[in-house]
């Protein structure tokens, strides 16, 4: 029977004729409804095929209480026949429906087998019945719905087509039934037709948002009472019903309907009437204004329900392909979720409802929707933060970073294991790094809460840089981003905190640390109680050590700006501030008359003194360590307050009349560059007005120095650079160009007082004049040095001894005995500026003689010094100087290690059952060093090589040899590269074991990491392997 139905609708609603059609008049369109309704009346009676059809129709007629027989508007007629054949097969598939749930017995469904079609259900239709029935719809909402709408609710149909035009001519709106007695048919009989799933799908993937425009047209329409053509309780129901439609549908659709239900901008409007999607809108009509108020409400009413915010993005934002247009939606749409509607009970319990649904936006994964979503929620979020920053802070970025504040705040009494778990701590850093540095959107309350975590982040950050992880980069950024766009004084003191010269109260708890996660990220938990006081200080201050090192990292990356120079420039101030204020803490305090409160806060404060100096003076050390001077120093002006701390510092010396730094070479050395420095900024060709204006800073402690200076050279340098100052550049000394060229080559200025820093003795004046004429000097002149008591001459001498070696002298050729037991010697003197010389010396030796010297060196690294008067106490510690000679050796080799390297390799596994084992340790370096230089010619000793370090991983005691047996693997690995399945192809899968043990098993947090290492270095290597890289090679093949 629904066969039947559908093909009386498709008499019904069969196409016109071609006359009619190229007419294209009304009068065609209501001879063509007519010629089909009496087709379709006269097929009822008189054909038999359609005798259940008209049956059931007269049954639906009956019921309807609206069908009017004697209405004088054709169109309304072919309406109320198409309203009617709708009914009778949605009353038809109703009751097939019923019948199949009470006809089919429970024990069919387990009769079916698994190669059974289910049975398909009655109310399923093909593709051309809907066709059938999706025209039959149209002609429904184009005849009898649309028609009837008051101007500005809903879209015109003479905007939509052609056709739309003609039927706004041809319907008779004055006859009965009236228009909005019409109207409510027409919408209460699609509502009913709704009720049936197939045929709601049908109805509102193309109509709803007529019939939408239709229910708030008759539920809401403001009219006069005598004018009115629907009872109370007629618009009530519409109310309901408009109430339970828009609660089913999909709510993203819902939005968009009702945005373009609220029509365009008013005309002559102002920019602030823009709303969203105005570039789409601007074809609407105005709507009225109680239709405007309605949808403003309902939309409202969408925003504030669970899952609100991402229905209204969605309903603008969805189909969106990420162009401009996106963006100024995604814009327009902040806009309206910042701004806080009129049906909201407060602002607070709108913010409270909304914000955790804009925080939801920041973690879509499809990258579009993501993107989009994602600029909208930092577009909110920074709208909020500037309108309400009070509230935003408490219910947007309090709930953001509450992980980093846990972080904080969290105690280990009563507190999990695990603090912040590795979920959290990720989408908290994702998130501000998307808020923060994507949103780029800088404001005062921006910049107050990113501070309060910013040491969080800075030891996560430190955390990273130790081990493999993906929140590494968004710290990065977090950081670099705050420290590029915070005023300077802010971005100052933040730094003085991140590197422990200014406390702070926002790191991680005492009792907390970063630990590494299952997924590449951190967690926070509860650190595991040291016994050992000695590996508690240890760890502390490796770790300081680390977090400066760190924040190096991080001010080298910032290239392009001044932040680093102010920060350098700054602790200079302060030492130099230091130091003219003087240090008491050497005085002898009267501690007679104090009470004992009283003297430990003496010694209390002076301890804290001497510790932040301490800091202050590592600080600079590492800054000076791991910048480039480029960064230090990038501006004249920068150069000039350089210089300026330098002086002063001069000057205070100078005011110390028994102080140390008065006349000490180092002192002197570094006044007279910082001067040459002056004179080279002085020197150039053209200098302004502001350079001289700048530099005038510098004629104060100029002045002192060309007054009190001890050294004769350095007044008169100082009083011609404050002459050339003053005058800015009228008066230019001789010297002044000489004084400049002494700056940009100091290492030879530097050279005639070249001494040790380890060494407590300054050099003898013999030393500066040997050096002084050292082109002169015969061979054995510097035998002799090599043996003079002074360390400086010593050490000097040992220098130009290897360079003869490495330059092939023809003295140091003939006497190489001599030379070698001379650098034996001094091997074992206590100064680190001899031995090292020592050690130098003996590398050149071996490199240039490998096969007199590397004998002598193996003998002497296995069984200790051999020369008769040698320190047997001291045995051990020239061993490992020997093993330190070695190892530089092996560097030196390059492609001769196959030929003189099986020696040594004998020589450093022996050395791996050393009963010391720092020996052990040393050996294995070595072994390390050798092996990946070895190539091919380590086949035959893989086994022996593997045996040995599997066996030193699992058994070794002490973590220190464990360690440098993992580091053996990883240079064997790294050296090996591409061969290592070719040389180790036989223990590869042991060594792999071995390491995989260490990661599961090994105690020691280092080694660990070194295994790690090692099996990346593996991984890599295999990847080649499996998946070689492709080449496109053009082979060139020669016929015979």
């Amino acid at each position: 029977m629904t066969s039947a139905i559908l093909a009386a609708i498709n008499i019904l609603t069969r196409p016109f004729s071609a006359a009619s059609v190229q007419a294209s008049q009304p009068e065609a369109l209501l001879a063509a409804l007519g010629a089909n309704r009496t087709l379709l009346l006269e097929q009822l009676q008189g054909d038999s095929s359609l005798e259940a059809v008209r049956s059931l129709r007269e049954q639906v007629k009956t019921s309807s209480d609206w069908f009017c027989c004697d209405t004088e508007d054709p169109t309304w007629s072919f309406v109320q026949e198409c309203l009617l054949l709708l009914l009778t097969l949605t009353q038809h598939l109703s009751d097939e429906l019923e019948h199949l749930q009470q006809a089919t017995p429970p024990s069919a469904e387990r009769r079916s087998t698994p190669d059974m079609a289910p049975t398909l259900p009655p109310d399923v239709l093909s593709i051309s019945q809907q066709k059938a029935l999706e025209a039959t719809l149209q002609f429904v909402v184009s005849l009898g719905l649309c028609p009837y709408l008051a101007p500005g609710v809903g879209v015109a149909l003479g905007r939509r087509s052609a056709f739309g035009a003609i039927v706004e001519k041809v319907v008779l709106k004055e006859v009965l039934p009236t228009a909005g007695r019409r109207l409510l048919i027409t919408t209460k009989v699609l509502l009913q037709l709704s009720q049936l799933s197939t045929l709601a799908t049908l109805v509102f993937t193309r109509h709803l948002g007529d019939v939408m425009a239709a229910l708030c047209q008759l539920g809401y329409e403001p009219c006069r009472d005598e004018y009115r053509q629907l009872s109370a309780e007629e618009c009530r129901t519409c109310k309901e019903a408009l109430r339970n439609l828009l609660s089913k549908v999909y709510q993203p659709i819902v939005v968009k309907e009702l945005l373009i239900l609220q029509g365009g901008p008013k005309q002559q409007s102002g920019p602030a009437g823009t709303s969203v999607g105005s570039s789409g809108r601007a074809g609407l009509g105005s709507a009225p204004a109680w239709l405007r108020r309605l949808c403003g409400q309902l939309l409202s009413e969408r925003l504030m329900q669970p899952h609100g915010v991402q229905a209204v993005v969605r309903a603008v934002l969805e189909g969106g392909t990420g162009g401009e247009s996106d963006w100024r939606k995604c814009d327009a749409v902040a806009r309206i979720l910042a701004a806080c509607p009129q049906q909201a009970a407060s602002v607070e319990d709108y913010f409270r409802l909304v914000c955790p649904q804009i925080l939801d936006l920041l973690h879509f994964r499809d990258k579009l929707t993501a993107l989009q979503f994602q600029r909208v929620a930092t577009r909110v979020v920074h709208s909020m933060v500037q309108e309400r920053p009070s509230l935003a802070q408490r219910c947007l970025l309090g709930p953001l970073l509450e992980p980093l504040h846990r972080c904080t705040s969290t105690s280990s009494d009563g507190c999990p294991r695990v603090a912040v778990d590795e979920s959290e701590m990720t989408c908290c850093v994702e998130d501000v790094y998307k808020i923060w540095v994507v949103g780029n959107s800088p404001s005062p309350t921006i910049f107050r809460t990113l501070e309060e975590v910013l040491p969080v982040i800075f030891t996560l950050f430190c955390f990273t840089k130790q081990n493999v992880s993906h929140l590494r980069a968004p710290c990065q950024e977090i950081l670099l981003w705050y420290l590029s766009h915070a005023e300077t004084s802010a971005a100052l003191s933040t730094l003085r905190q991140l590197s422990g010269l200014q406390t702070s109260k926002k790191d991680v708890a005492a009792d907390f640390c970063f630990t590494v996660g299952s997924n590449g990220g951190a967690r926070l938990c509860c650190k595991e109680i040291c016994s050992d006081e000695d590996d508690e200080l240890y760890a502390k201050l490796s770790g300081e050590q680390w977090r400066l090192e760190c924040l190096t990292m991080l001010l080298a990356e910032l290239k392009d700006s001044d932040l680093p120079s102010d920060f350098f420039l700054d602790l200079l101030q302060e030492l130099t501030s230091w130091k003219a204020a003087g240090d008491g803490d050497e005085e002898e305090v009267d501690v007679s008359a104090m009470t004992l409160l009283e003297v430990e806060q003496q010694l209390l404060g002076r301890t804290k003194r001497r510790a932040r100096r301490l800091a202050l003076l590592q600080v600079l050390a590492v800054m000076v360590e791991g910048l480039q001077h480029t960064q230090l120093l990038r501006k004249t002006m920068q150069v000039v307050d350089f210089m300026v701390s330098l002086f002063q510092r001069a000057c205070v010396g100078l005011h110390e009349a028994c102080g140390p730094d008065v006349g000490h070479p180092v002192e002197s050395q570094t006044l007279s560059m910082g001067m040459g420095l002056v004179a080279t900024l002085l020197s150039a060709p053209q200098l302004s007005v502001e350079d001289y204006s700048s530099m005038s800073r510098l004629l104060p402690p100029l002045q002192t120095l060309s007054q009190q200076h001890p050294d004769e050279v350095i007044q008169e340098l100082a009083s011609n650079l404050r002459a050339v100052i003053a005058t800015h550049g009228a008066f230019r000394p001789e010297n002044l160009p000489a004084a400049a060229s002494s700056s940009r080559k100091p290492e030879k200025a530097a050279e005639s007082h070249e001494f040790p820093a380890s060494s407590s003795r300054p050099p003898r004046v013999a030393g500066k004049s040997s050096t002084a004429d050292s082109p002169n000097k015969l061979f054995s002149d510097w035998l002799l040095e090599a043996c003079d008591p002074d360390v400086p001459t010593r050490a000097f001498a040992l220098r130009i001894l290897t360079r003869m070696v490495q330059h092939k002298n023809p003295e140091a050729i003939q006497d190489q005995e001599k030379v070698l037991l001379l650098f034996l010697e001094n091997l074992e003197h206590e100064d680190s500026f001899v031995y090292l010389s020592a050690i130098q010396g003996l590398a050149a030796l071996a490199d240039s003689y490998p096969d007199q010297i590397l004998d002598r060196l193996l003998k002497d690294f296995q069984t200790g010094p051999s020369l008769p008067l040698s320190n047997k106490e001291r045995s051990l510690e020239t061993r490992l100087k020997v093993g330190e000679v070695l190892m530089r050796a092996s560097r030196a080799m390059g492609e001769l290690a196959p030929h003189l390297g099986r020696p040594l390799v004998d020589v450093f596994l022996q050395g791996t059952r050393d009963p010391d084992h720092s020996v052990r340790a040393s050996s294995l370096s070595n072994l390390g060093e050798l092996c990946q230089r070895l190539n091919y010619a380590l086949g035959p000793l893989a086994q022996e090589l593997s045996s040995c370090l599997t066996a030193l991983i699992k058994t070794e005691k002490e973590a220190e040899v464990r360690r440098a047996a993992i580091h053996v693997i990883a240079e064997l690995l790294r050296g090996l590269a591409d061969k290592t399945t070719q040389v180790l192809s036989d223990v590869l899968l042991d060594l792999y074991r071995a390491l995989k043990w260490v990661v599961r098993s090994d105690p020691d947090e280092v080694a660990v990491l070194h295994a790690q290492l090692a099996l990346e270095e593996l991984d890599d290597v295999m990847r080649r392997f499996i998946f070689p890289q492709q080449k496109l090679e053009k082979k060139i093949v020669v016929l015979p």
